[in-house]
């Protein structure tokens, strides 16, 4: 007898079949798994042949083999087990034959018969509703996941006898309900107004945040480099609906999900350490998983220590910075991540710190300076969109100068000038104006006489390049939104082209 069950792929690309057959002839037991199945997959047989005996469904006593289509796919990952299991008993006859039709079913299962929850159910539900499907049995764990997509019965496992009993004798299984969203937003426990002095860092940082644009700290040890860094979530605008799905989708394919909360609050944040590999930093690895440049989709990748990073790694930045996406090549797969992040990255001015530094002499050769300057190169650099130089805070401004704005009184100008973005940009489907095109810059950053020749002197003076140039409009406009002028004027462009200045400058 043949039983056919719908399950899921791990990465959330494809939508499998299971196919069940149990010889009707009497014989000995084997048990067998075709389609190209990874070493977790194979011991799936294990699982499946225990669970169905502990829950005293017994294994069939025949000839059973599980066909995973398409058979060119390699399959990967404990997420088979379940439908694995129900095929079998379906196969076998204890299921009625349309039990599972229009269904959806994934789930890792324990030796007792327990349904464990599997990563990249968000992404699997999403799939099953563009296939049709009408309802989708997934782990307990993973229910709030899977409720989040709209049209589908979501209906949560915790365990084979149940799945069973409800498949079989039309008990009901518990409905999962997705989050609530009443509050989008959650508080963070840090501020703006934590930091002292830096009114210069504290623009860019809010200029960064309001245009979506990459940002650089350069400036000596303790200066508030990481802790201007760190504090740029709490300033950037919240997530929209979708974007906290697509952030979402990416954290489970990637495991990161939590039961407690199946659709994220508030935007990524990744900080990866200055030894992570490629294939970290950008993704791929054995089962081409997402990097970090994709975790942090909508949210900020704060590289700090800049230099300190693989030069080979840093390289591989440049295509994902420009074009918002990582292609992800492999021999079983090409992969495409979506990788739209906010770089802040901070660094040292020189191998020792000091360079520059009004109380502390720096002991570097200029060639050492150079040659640590060097380490970025001119192509990532010219994608940073601000440089900024963050000198060292007066002792005496740490216990008596006032507190700076909060963040909530930053934040607020930042979203008011968002919308002012979003408003303008809308019918072009870009979301802020870093990620303004050609066609975007041309028809919202135009500029007086006296605003181009400051520019073409700026061009000349600094040798920037073609890139920087669009750069410097991108940012000049979101200057001007914050300060809700309607075109660029001179001073915008000039504070602009301030942000470009500090890379040219001799170690």
């Amino acid at each position: 007898m043949l039983a056919t069950v719908i399950s899921g792929a791990v990465l959330g690309i494809e939508a499998y079949r299971v196919d069940v057959e149990v010889d009707l002839g009497r014989g000995m037991m084997v048990f067998s798994i075709v389609g190209l199945p990874a070493g977790a997959v194979c011991e799936s047989r294990t699982r499946v042949k225990s669970a169905l005996d502990n829950c005293g469904y017994g294994f069939p006593q025949r000839r059973v083999t599980v066909n995973l289509a398409p058979g060119h796919i390699r399959k990967q990952g404990t997420a088979f087990d379940l439908p694995i299991a129900l095929g079998i008993l379906l196969a076998d006859g204890k299921i009625p034959p349309t039990a599972l039709d229009d269904t959806l079913v994934v789930g890792e299962l324990s030796l007792d018969g327990r349904v464990r929850a599997v990563r990249g159910v968000l992404p699997l539900a999403a799939h099953a509703a563009r296939l049709g499907a009408r309802r989708v049995l997934v782990p307990a764990d993973n229910g709030g996941e899977a409720a989040v997509v709209e049209g589908l019965d979501v209906r949560a496992v915790g365990h084979l006898v149940e799945a069973v009993e409800a498949l079989a004798e039309g008990q009901a299984l518990p409905v999962a309900h997705p989050p609530v969203f009443d509050e989008p937003d959650v508080a963070s426990p840090l501020d703006l107004s934590d930091v002292r002095g830096q009114p210069q860092a504290r623009r860019a940082l809010e200029i960064a945040a309001a245009g979506g644009h990459n940002l650089l700290f350069i400036g000596p040890p303790g200066a508030g480099k990481t802790m201007l860094a760190r504090r740029m979530p709490t300033i950037a605008p919240p997530m929209t609906f979708a974007e906290r799905l697509q952030c979402s989708t990416i954290a489970s394919v990637s495991g990161l999900l939590r039961p407690e909360e199946p659709l994220l609050q508030r935007r990524p944040f990744r900080a990866p350490h200055h030894s992570v590999s490629d294939a970290a930093l950008i993704g791929g690895g054995p089962q081409a998983r997402p990097g970090e440049v994709s975790l942090a989709h909508h949210g900020v990748l704060f590289l700090d220590e800049l230099p300190e990073f693989r030069r080979n790694a840093l390289e591989a930045l440049r295509q994902p910075l420009e074009d918002g996406e990582v292609v992800v090549a492999r021999a079983q797969a090409t992969l495409c991540y979506p990788a739209r992040f906010m770089l802040v990255a901070s660094m040292n001015p020189c191998p020792c710190g000091y360079h520059g530094h009004p109380r502390q002499a720096c002991e570097c050769h200029p060639i050492a300076v150079r040659t640590y300057r060097n380490r970025i190169s001119g192509p990532l650099l010219d994608r940073i969109d601000l440089h900024v130089g963050v000198d060292p805070v007066d002792p005496r401004a740490l216990h008596f100068a006032p507190p700076g704005e909060s963040s909530a009184r930053v934040r607020e100008r930042v979203v008011a000038a968002r919308e002012t973005q979003q408003n303008r940009l809308e019918a072009s489907g870009v979301a802020c104006n870093a990620h303004m095109r050609s066609r975007e810059i041309a028809a919202h950053c135009g500029l007086d006489t006296t605003a181009q020749r400051l520019l073409m002197t700026a061009m000349d003076r600094l040798a920037l390049s073609a890139r920087a140039h669009d750069r410097i409009l991108k940012v000049a406009r979101t200057i001007a939104d914050l300060a809700d002028a309607p075109g660029i004027t001179t001073g915008h462009v000039a504070e602009a082209i301030q942000y470009r200045q500090l890379d040219r400058a001799d170690p």
